[in-house]
Parts: C-alpha cells; structure tokens; sequence
C-alpha cells in the first residue's frame, strides 16, 4: 500500500474563502465602473487580506491560481491608477477616461476569474494578463 496513489483534494473552505475574496472585489469593481455606486477601500483591503492568508493553504491546487490572480489584479491595477493620477491634474477627462478603463480592466479579471473558478478551472500562466 505505500506506493498507492492518493488524490487529495483541497479544503472545502477554500473554495468558500474564494467565493468570499471574489464577490468582496467584484462589490469594488463595479462600484469602480458605476457613477455614485462607490464601495469602500476597506472591500478591497479585506479581499487583499484573505488573498494574502489563504494563499498558502491553496498551495498545490487548482485554487491557488485564483488567489494569485486577485492578488495580482489588485497590485496591477492599484499601480495603474498611481500612474495615471496625474491625468486628472491635466483636467477632469483624461483622468476620468483612464480610471473608468482601469476599471472595467479590473471588472473583467474578476468576472473571469469567477467564471474559471465555478468551473473548476485554474487560471493558466498564460491566461495572465
């Protein structure tokens, strides 16, 4: 029995914690992209948390793809929104055309992360974007 192979699957809670961390940034997204329909930073800050916690327990399966992901679509754009404030200093359209791309961008990396994952799907390194 020592050479027997084990499939182990990951925790439950997991997938739990994902769903949480997803819906938290998806409430950010679109309050991003819809005019008065502001969330809190502090959303996106307890999304970043969990993200940050969980990974490691997802190491090795198909959910720590997932935890990266939001990890990183977070960073990205938090570094596009630094780079394109000074857009707003320029006058009130430049500024507003930047940040409503950057986050429809963020818009889209949530819905199809949440997408993939209800399918069970990883996010491949070659789907990073």
């Amino acid at each position: 029995m020592p050479n027997d192979i084990v499939t182990v699957e990951p925790d439950s809670s997991l997938k739990t914690w994902g769903w949480i961390s997803y819906i938290l940034h998806l409430v950010v997204a679109v309050g991003a992209v819809l005019p008065g329909a502001q969330a809190s930073i502090a959303l996106l800050l307890i999304a970043l948390v969990i993200d940050l916690v969980k990974r490691d327990d997802a190491a090795g399966s198909w959910q720590a793809s997932h935890f990266s992901w939001r990890i990183r679509s977070v960073l990205w754009a938090g570094v596009a929104y630094i780079l394109t404030a000074w857009l707003w200093l320029l006058l009130f359209l430049p500024g507003w055309l930047a940040w409503a791309l950057i986050s429809l961008w963020f818009l889209y990396r949530i819905v199809k992360g949440m997408v993939r994952m209800n399918a069970g799907r990883s996010m491949e390194p070659s789907n990073v974007v």
